[in-house]
C-alpha cells in the first residue's frame, strides 16, 4: 500500500511589529509569544489579557480599522447596513460606527459566520471595502440584524439612545441627569471614548445630590479614577457641605470610614466633625426624616435611651464603633463641648475617662500632649474656608489656655497665604466667647509642631499645597509668634485651608 502525502496548504505570514515575526491568521493564537507581545503593543493592548482571551485580537484589530478609516469618512446618511434589536426597539446602525464598539463588532462578526460555509472569506469582504486601495471592484455587504439583551436597570431606552447618538456625534451633549445611565450604556457597549467622557462629566458634576449614585457607579464598574474623586469630594465637603444636608443620610458606612482615617479630611474642628458624625448616626436611625434637625434635637434623641448604657454599647451602636474610633476625641478641648460629650449618653464611660485624664495631665504640665505619639493620625486640625467674597479671614481657637489666630490672606486675584500666630488672651476681639469655660497659660513660650495644607478644585482636579511639619517656639512677640506662612498661588475658589499641630513634651 501506499500513503498518499497530503499536500500541506501554504500559511501565509503577517508581520507583527518591526522585526520579522510572525502568526498564522486563521488561528486565534498560534503559540507564539514574542508575536503576541509585539502584536498587543501595537495596538495597545493589554498583554495578560490577550493570553486569556486572544479573540479580542482579532476584534480591536478590526476596530481599529474602521476608526481609522472613520476620520477620513463623512458621517453616512444612507440605507443602514445593520439592525440592532435592544431594549424593545430596532436600531440603525451603519458599519464604520458601530465597529466603534467592541460589544457591537462582536455581535456583527457573530451574525456574519452564521448561515455561511466560509466566514474568513465573508469578513475579508467586509475588510476589503472599508480599506482604500484594497479592491477596485464595489463589495456588495448584506444586511443584517444583531441582537443585545441588557439586564443593567440604570440602562434607559433614553441613555442607550444617546450613547448610540454618540457612535456618530463625538461630542453629542450628555445631560448630566442622563450621565449616569449613558455611562452604563457605554459599560454594556465596551465604547471607551464614551465611557471615559461621562467619567469626566461626573467628576466635574459631583454635588451633595449625585454624590451617592456617582459612587455606587464607580464601584459597580470598577472606575478606580471616579471612585478616587468621590473620595476627595468627600473628604473636604463632608463637614462644611454635606454635614448640614439630608444627603449625609446617603454616605455609605465603609466610605464614610474611610475618609474619616483619612489625613487630609478637611474640619473646621474636632468638635465640628463629631457633631457630623451624631447627626449622620441620627439620619441614619429616623429614615423618614427629611430634613436636618437642630442639633438640640440630636442630642435629646440619644439622651431618651436608658442611661444606664451608653448608646456605641448597644447592640446598635456596636457596629458603628469603627468610626468613632476614628475620630480624635481628644482634640475636643473647650470646657462647654467637654460637657455635652459627657451628657449625651453617647460614648463608653471608659472613653470619656480616658479624654478627661489626658486632659488634666497636659493642664497639669503646660499642655504638653504626651499621651499624642503620631502626628498623621493624632494632631488636632483646625480649618478654614476661604470663599469668593473674602480678601482676609481669620478665626481664634483656644487649646489648654493658649491661644492662636488662624489666617489667610488674599494678596491679588491668584496669590494667597495662610499662616497662625499665638496672641495674649488681653488681646481677644471677643474674649468672652474665646476663654469661657477654658484656662488661661502664662506661659511665655510654648514649642508646637505643626503643618499648615491647602485644598483647591480647578477644572476638576485637586491641587494641594503644603508646608513641611515644622517644630517652632511660640512666643508673644514678633517673629515668634507668628508661624511659617503656606503661599500658594492658584484660579481655584473656595480653598480648603487646614491647620495640624500638636504640643510636643517641652
Amino acid at each position: 500500500m501506499k500513503m498518499l502525502n497530503r499536500q500541506k496548504p501554504q500559511l501565509e505570514r503577517r508581520i507583527v511589529g518591526s522585526t520579522n515575526r510572525w502568526r498564522f491568521p486563521r488561528e486565534s493564537f498560534s503559540g507564539d509569544l514574542l508575536a503576541l507581545s509585539q502584536l498587543c503593543k501595537s495596538l495597545s493592548i493589554d498583554f495578560e489579557e490577550a493570553l486569556r482571551n486572544p479573540d479580542r485580537i482579532c476584534i480591536t484589530q478590526i476596530q481599529k480599522l474602521f476608526t481609522e478609516n472613520l476620520k477620513n469618512k463623512a458621517v453616512q446618511s444612507g440605507e443602514a447596513d445593520v439592525i440592532l434589536e435592544c431594549l424593545g426597539f430596532k436600531w440603525e446602525l451603519h458599519q464604520p460606527q458601530l465597529f466603534q464598539s467592541e460589544t457591537l463588532t462582536r455581535l456583527y462578526l457573530v451574525a456574519l459566520s452564521r448561515g455561511t460555509m466560509d466566514p474568513l472569506r465573508e469578513l475579508d469582504k467586509l475588510l476589503r471595502a472599508q480599506t482604500p486601495g484594497k479592491s477596485k471592484e464595489p463589495s456588495h455587504i448584506k444586511k443584517m440584524t444583531i441582537s443585545l439583551k441588557i439586564n443593567d436597570p440604570l440602562v434607559t431606552r433614553v441613555a442607550f439612545a444617546s450613547a448610540l447618538k454618540n457612535l456618530y456625534m463625538s461630542e453629542a451633549e450628555i445631560n448630566v441627569d442622563d450621565v449616569l445611565g449613558v455611562l452604563a450604556s457605554a459599560h454594556i457597549l465596551q465604547f471607551a471614548a464614551l465611557f471615559q467622557r461621562c467619567v469626566t462629566i461626573m467628576m466635574n458634576g459631583l454635588t451633595p445630590s449625585t454624590f451617592k449614585s456617582f459612587y455606587l457607579a464607580s464601584c459597580k464598574y470598577r472606575e478606580k479614577q471616579l471612585t478616587m474623586a468621590c473620595e476627595k469630594w468627600l473628604e473636604m465637603n463632608l463637614v462644611p457641605v454635606l454635614g448640614k444636608q439630608v444627603h449625609l443620610r446617603s454616605i455609605p458606612q465603609d466610605l464614610l470610614h474611610k475618609v474619616l482615617k483619612s489625613p487630609s479630611l478637611f474640619t473646621f474642628s474636632e468638635f465640628h466633625l463629631l457633631k457630623t458624625m451624631l447627626f449622620w448616626v441620627y439620619l441614619q436611625l429616623n429614615q423618614k426624616i427629611q430634613t436636618v434637625p437642630i442639633y438640640e434635637t440630636v442630642l435629646a434623641f440619644f439622651n431618651s435611651f436608658p442611661r444606664k448604657c451608653a448608646f456605641l454599647d448597644r447592640d446598635t451602636g456596636q457596629c458603628l464603633m469603627p468610626l468613632f474610633v476614628s475620630l480624635r476625641l481628644h482634640g475636643i478641648t473647650r470646657g462647654k463641648d467637654l460637657e455635652e460629650i459627657r451628657h449625651v449618653n453617647f460614648f463608653p464611660e471608659a472613653w470619656l475617662t480616658r479624654i478627661t485624664a489626658n486632659h488634666y495631665h497636659a493642664l497639669e504640665n503646660g499642655g504638653d500632649m504626651a499621651h499624642l505619639k503620631d502626628f498623621t493620625t493624632q494632631a488636632l486640625r483646625f480649618g478654614l474656608l476661604f470663599t469668593q467674597g473674602y480678601t482676609t479671614y481669620s478665626k481664634t481657637i483656644a487649646v489648654y489656655g493658649f491661644f492662636f489666630e488662624i489666617k489667610g490672606i488674599k494678596h491679588d486675584v491668584t496669590s494667597y497665604s495662610f499662616y497662625m500666630q499665638r496672641i495674649k488672651h488681653k488681646d481677644l476681639a471677643f474674649p468672652s466667647m474665646v476663654c469661657e469655660h477654658s484656662p488661661v497659660s502664662l506661659r511665655a513660650e510654648r514649642l508646637i509642631k505643626y503643618e499648615i495644607r491647602a485644598h483647591v478644585l480647578v477644572d476638576g482636579k485637586w491641587q494641594e499645597f503644603r508646608t513641611n511639619r515644622i517644630m517652632q517656639k511660640f512666643g508673644f512677640v514678633k517673629p515668634s509668634c507668628k508661624s511659617h506662612a503656606l503661599k500658594i498661588q492658584t484660579v481655584g475658589i473656595p480653598i480648603y485651608a487646614s491647620f495640624a499641630f500638636i504640643f510636643p513634651v517641652s
